[in-house]
């Protein structure tokens, strides 16, 4: 789901919430060591979410967000902030020079620069997550 969110509004602060759950405590930030991964360059991203990216040749920057449920890409366009909320059950992630990461036919692919690099310990810890999500329902084909 993606949403303008450069002002503060309550219908979209409930979709965010309902989606991927409400934002860390203090003390869980503490104990994760920090939530919010660094800035990383946008490379590209599916032609049904071009709209967000400068027109102009102006690099674009987004960032990633832990929530309990799922994860918030933070993307600015000029003046305006975007928000694409990803549950954890729809969230793939590709590594091929940079991240790619996909959900609901969209996708969105970050620049393997020294910014991704030091994200690292981030996507680690986001995987992880992922896994603690996913283990609370057991898959079994069998």
């Amino acid at each position: 789901m993606l949403l303008n969110t450069t002002h503060n509004n309550k219908d979209n602060n409930k979709l965010i919430n309902n989606l991927v759950g409400k934002p860390f405590s203090f003390l869980q930030i503490i104990k994760l060591k920090g939530i919010g991964s660094k800035r990383m360059i946008v490379d590209d991203v599916s032609p049904n979410m071009a709209s967000i990216l400068n027109t102009v040749s102006d690099t674009n920057y987004g960032n990633i967000e832990l929530r309990p449920k799922g994860i918030l890409i933070h993307i600015t366009k000029g003046l305006k902030n975007f928000t694409w909320a990803i549950p954890y059950y729809k969230l793939v992630i590709y590594k091929t020079n940079g991240s790619s990461i996909h959900s609901n036919g969209k996708f969105i692919h970050f620049r393997n620069n020294k910014t991704f690099r030091e994200n690292k310990k981030f996507f680690n810890k986001l995987m992880n997550e992922k896994v603690k999500f996913d283990e609370q329902y057991n898959f079994s084909p069998f």
